[in-house]
């Protein structure tokens, strides 16, 4: 669900949000809430008796899960940025003067 919702939403918000403090706050929401939302899909689903996602010893920590999840947080800030910088490219292209005496 994470993953979706980086594919879908990092590059939209760094090439349409200009302002680059403002785009970084907007995904962060939008990444908590769908954080929120898998991780107490996944709580909710380990307290039924499904470990697909959480060792069954509830004293052992889920390093994988934590890895993969920051790893996908950061491919997010990536797109984010990248975004930005085709935003800014195709702006200074756009405003560029033209050469007419050619």
């Amino acid at each position: 669900m994470e993953l979706i919702i980086v594919i879908v939403f990092a590059f939209p918000i760094g090439y349409f949000v200009r302002d680059k403090l403002t785009a970084f706050v907007v995904f962060i929401a939008i990444y908590a809430a769908a954080f929120s939302f898998q991780s107490m899909e996944l709580t909710r689903e380990w307290v039924g008796g499904d470990n697909a996602a959480f060792p069954k010893n509830p004293h052992t920590v889920a390093w994988s899960y934590g890895v993969v999840n920051l790893l996908i947080y950061a491919l997010g800030f990536g797109l984010l940025l990248l975004g930005r910088r085709v935003a800014t490219k195709r702006q200074r292209r756009a405003t560029a003067g033209i050469d007419l005496s050619a």
